[in-house]
């Protein structure tokens, strides 16, 4: 068996695998795995797709190495195979949902969204369980392709091009659709919290 040290790159890496060294691979999936199954779930929301998606992303990845042309870095190629996938599933069940569990930016500032941990105030809990609630529906109402490039950006942590690179579209494209799905977000968002506060005064009356 090949030994691969840590430090090698990704392109290194799969140089071996082309020249044989199929086991080399399981260091690019140990390498990738948590960041790819966290973006499928945030893309498909359940637990059980997401892993449908990891484990389909690394065959894929595998079975198509001798396409990839080394143009984009492998991690973005990568990424865009789990984003067709993830879109796939999602064209084929539109009732499917996003849910985010990293910190969300939006045109009104960055939304935390924090799990509950012993020793928090429980007033606070209760409000902080009622503010991801109207989060998770107001993203759920973001299309996949604009979920998909809010989460590339601003939960991923991708820059522009590599977003762009990963959707094949162009910077000005990405930046034109990161900029409606903020805007829908933000929107939305509002219009859920004040449903939601209208609902509730109409409880207490």
């Amino acid at each position: 068996m090949v030994s691969v040290s840590r430090k090698i790159r990704d392109e290194e890496i799969v140089a071996l695998v082309r020249k044989g060294h199929a086991e080399a691979f399981d260091h690019l999936v140990l390498r990738y795995q948590e960041k790819i199954y966290r973006l499928a779930r945030r893309l498909t929301r359940t637990e059980e797709d997401a892993e449908d998606v990891l484990q389909e992303a690394f065959v894929k990845a595998y079975q198509s190495l001798p396409d990839f042309k080394g143009t984009s870095r492998f991690y973005t190629w990568l990424y865009r195979i789990t984003i067709n996938l993830a879109l796939m599933k999602l064209r084929k069940d539109r009732f499917r949902f996003v849910s985010l569990d990293e910190p969300v930016e939006t045109e009104r500032g960055e939304v935390r969204r924090d799990f509950p941990h012993a020793g928090r105030d429980p007033l606070a809990e209760l409000i902080q369980k009622e503010s991801n609630c109207i989060l998770d529906r107001a993203i759920e109402q973001l299309s996949p392709t604009s979920r998909a490039v809010f989460v590339l950006r601003h939960v991923e942590g991708l820059s522009t091009e590599e977003t762009g690179r990963v959707l094949n579209l162009s910077a000005q494209a990405i930046k034109s659709r990161l900029h409606r799905a903020r805007t829908a977000l933000a929107e939305r968002l509002g219009a859920l919290v004040r449903d939601d506060a209208r609902a509730s005064c109409g409880a207490r009356r």
